[in-house]
């Protein structure tokens, strides 16, 4: 009897080797019907990557080792470098009084007077001491756009410019005031534009040329621009920047009245005049670098911190925020590093947290904003792994968006609370990319980029939600 005592563990490891195998049968099917073969995708260059984290096996794999332009799934090494290095709450900055002036050290924080984040302790700290501020920008080593951005979208929300300290999320909103605040301000012949922040409303800042520009006479909140808007009474408008300068200009149109959302230029000097106008106090530019003694001083520096950092990779992760995303990479090189430089940072990261991608990723930016990025279906995989290994379901809960919220509000309404996953889109480009528990309770994670398609982004997405539908259905 004894030559056969082995047997059941036989059957057992041959019983989940074939189960295995046709699940991997009936997923390569779904994905050659659903997606590959799916007319929307023939003209496009296709990756997908299933993986089983609990028996530490991919169930299936479609050019999963090849390269694709990740588009905003470049958030995801962003976010996992961001949760690792960033600790529970961002520094804000760091500071030093020294003979009656308050000395800071930015940190590249993107939530510094930003109208989203109501708490400021460091702008409470600046308030209350100090008889001048002095801004020392000597960890500033990067650009103020990333690497491969389109130049001609200067002008868009989504790509705002970096820097070392952001202010009001490095955006000036402008808003034509509605008739009857304008009659309260006696001003009925000619529009009145309003700008956040209110330094903006200086004449220099705008192309006289093509605007007969009225000064702001009033000094109004965002949330109260916001409340003007759904008064529904003003004229519309499109408000531009010319390239390079922060000079504005503002041209009528048909469309509903809404606030106006551009970038401005962003440099040490406008960061001192807004923090001066704001402060209403003196604020002096530094740029020195820390050598010798300096260095040690620098320890003695207090540490300012602001928000827990999950309030900011929520937003980040659930609306795609290209600013948050490229602020947080910088914010992690200033805490590794000592300096706030892209190119540094993803290198180190490279070396050290990502050595062990299965395919060494072309890392651009931290957005994915750039089409330099380079990455493979297994290396998302390997990166969403490791976040799920180290930090634990619970947290990527929190800063994912499940269905029905976010950039999937319109998709996965049916699988809210068990997908929790990044999307990514540029022209040709719709990337999906996460974590899915099937309805028997098993956590799969999973990489789908498509490259190069010539449908609209729609429908792409709808194929490739019908696929991964499927695989919680029946898996």
């Amino acid at each position: 009897m004894s030559k056969y005592k082995h047997l059941p563990i036989l059957y057992c490891l041959l019983s989940t080797l074939l189960f295995s195998c046709s699940i991997s049968n009936q997923i390569s099917r779904n994905a050659t019907e659903e997606v590959i073969n799916n007319k929307a995708l023939q003209a496009a260059h296709v990756g997908i990557s299933i993986f089983d984290p609990a028996a530490n096996k991919y169930l299936y794999n479609y050019q999963g080792d090849k390269y694709f332009v990740p588009a905003s799934n470049v958030k995801i090494p962003t976010c996992y470098a961001a949760m690792k290095y960033l600790g529970d709450s961002l520094v804000g900055a760091r500071v030093l009084e020294q003979r009656g002036d308050l000395i800071v050290l930015p940190a590249g924080d993107p939530t510094f007077i930003n109208q989203e984040f109501k708490f400021q302790p460091l702008l409470s700290l600046l308030k209350e001491k100090g008889n001048s501020i002095i801004i020392r920008f000597s960890a500033w080593q990067d650009a103020k756009w990333g690497s491969g951005w389109t130049w001609n979208d200067y002008q868009e929300t989504y790509m705002v410019e970096k820097s070392a300290m952001p202010l009001y999320g490095n955006l000036v909103n402008f808003l034509n005031v509605d008739d009857s605040a304008m009659a309260a301000m006696g001003n009925q012949d000619r529009p009145k534009y309003i700008s956040y922040p209110k330094l903006f409303s200086a004449s220099r800042f705008w192309e006289k040329s093509k605007y007969n520009f009225s000064e702001v006479s009033s000094d109004m909140t965002l949330a109260e621009m916001q409340s003007k808007v759904t008064m529904g009474k003003s004229i519309g408008f499109k408000a531009g920047r010319v390239l390079g300068f922060n000079l504005f200009y503002v041209k009528p149109t048909i469309e509903p009245s809404k606030i106006q959302r551009i970038p401005f230029v962003t440099s040490g000097d406008l960061t001192n005049e807004l923090l001066s106008d704001t402060l209403h106090k003196s604020v002096i530019k530094e740029n020195l670098y820390f050598t010798g003694d300096e260095q040690i001083n620098k320890e003695h520096f207090k540490v300012v911190h602001s928000q827990p950092t999950n309030s900011l990779l929520k937003p980040m992760m659930h609306r795609s925020d290209n600013f948050f995303a490229e602020q947080s990479l910088l914010m992690v090189s200033n805490e590794m590093l000592g300096v706030m430089n892209d190119e540094k940072i993803i290198d180190t990261l490279l070396k050290t947290d990502f050595k062990d991608l299965p395919q060494k990723a072309r890392w651009a930016d931290g957005s994915g904003l750039s089409r330099y990025n380079l990455f493979t279906p297994q290396s998302l995989i390997s990166i969403l792994n490791k976040m799920k290994n180290e930090f634990g379901m619970e947290r990527i809960k929190e800063i994912f968006p499940t269905g029905g919220e976010g950039t999937i509000s319109s998709y996965y309404k049916a699988d809210s609370g068990y997908i929790y996953a990044k999307t990514g889109t540029l022209s040709g480009v719709v990337a999906f990319s996460g974590f899915l528990y099937t309805k028997k309770g098993k956590l799969l994670i999973f990489s789908t980029l498509v490259n190069n398609h010539q449908s609209s982004a729609t429908a792409v997405r709808r194929v490739i939600e019908k696929f991964i539908q499927n695989i919680r259905n029946k898996y």
